[in-house]
């Protein structure tokens, strides 16, 4: 499992997170403060995603465990609860980095077993959180896959992405390239409010811009839509239209889900900063994860009209013709 690197050591049964060959570094600057890293040798960089998981990419990357992003809301807190640390603040602030990403994807895309599938980033935390700045794992991974021209696909809240721009659009001439900037609203204090951590949503609608004027499609993914806090017509509307006036080539909006570990720690900051919308919350994710089947499908419609009407209609980045090969865009569902 993709877990097992971070196995427990018999004589450390006490902390999970202490493996062989882990260093624990604490960095005393303003932006990490009170953050920890864990920098691991993993067994493994590109994992399979079971089917059951019902996505649409079968192989993933991801170079950090936890994420400095902060997001509330974030679906994938309760993976940190397998480290036997907690989904809520140790995801926000004890960060687990596989220092030796790059080297292991060479070798496991060199393997004679390796069919050259795409390979989706950012599907559960962001490889652009602000610790990829001192780490730096994703210029060689986006190395590795140019130099063996495997499709790949980015998932992002972060503006870091601009960092390696020139390498993505070489990645891009020599093949298939997806990015999305995650951009739920473009309110400012609902943004403040539910993702400290991330850079501002303006910040990020002149990423969308810059990345498909290198020749980089880059879509949004228009979530979490926040019921009660950014699902009114005119906050949806404000963010189709601002996104459109980015560029992107497509709108795809995702209504808030509430998985365990996610549920907890949303639910305790929504009663301490909105403690009336609390009982809404209960009886729309009372049978679950997921908001009802209808509300989805209403707010997925609205978006829909919004993105017709700004003028979203699947246009495509500057794109070089490429080698022909099976258009991932068929497979990265996520992104179209």
């Amino acid at each position: 499992m993709r877990w097992d690197n971070l196995q427990l050591i018999p004589d450390q049964a006490d902390n999970a997170l202490i493996t062989k060959g882990a260093v624990v570094r604490t960095i005393d600057t303003p932006e990490f403060r009170g953050v920890t890293f864990y920098e691991i040798h993993a067994r493994s960089i590109v994992n399979r995603v079971p089917g059951a998981s019902r996505v649409p990419f079968e192989w993933t990357l991801n170079p950090y465990r936890g994420c400095t992003h902060a997001c509330v809301y974030c679906f994938a807190r309760n993976t940190h609860t397998y480290l036997d640390l907690d989904a809520g603040h140790d995801f926000d602030t004890k960060i687990v980095v596989k220092t030796n990403a790059v080297e292991l994807l060479r070798r496991e895309l060199a393997a004679p077993r390796w069919q050259g599938d795409p390979i989706a980033m950012g599907t559960n935390v962001d490889p652009y959180q602000r610790c990829e700045g001192r780490y730096r794992l994703m210029p060689g991974i986006i190395r590795a896959l140019t130099d063996f021209a495997n499709p790949f696909s980015v998932l992002t809240k972060g503006t870091l992405i601009l960092r390696d721009l020139d390498l993505l659009a070489e990645a891009a001439r020599r093949t298939r390239v997806s990015t999305a900037m995650s951009i739920g609203t473009t309110h400012p204090a609902a943004w403040r409010a539910t993702e400290p951590g991330t850079p501002s949503p303006r910040a990020r609608l002149g990423a969308v811009a810059a990345l498909n004027e290198a020749g980089v499609p880059c879509s949004v993914l228009m979530a979490p839509i926040l019921p009660y806090l950014t699902d009114s017509p005119a906050q949806l509307e404000a963010t189709v239209k601002e996104i459109a006036e980015a560029g992107a080539t497509a709108v795809i909006p995702l209504v808030l889900h509430l998985r365990t570990g996610a549920r907890e720690w949303w639910l305790e900051w929504l009663a301490r900063d909105h403690p009336r919308l609390v009982p809404r919350y209960r009886e729309l994710y009372g049978r679950g994860a997921y908001a009802p089947k209808a509300h989805q499908e209403r707010i997925t419609a609205q978006v829909a009209e919004l993105a017709r009407r700004h003028g979203i209609r699947e246009r495509p980045a500057r794109r070089p013709e490429l080698p022909a090969r099976p258009p991932v865009s068929e497979q990265l569902g996520l992104f179209r």
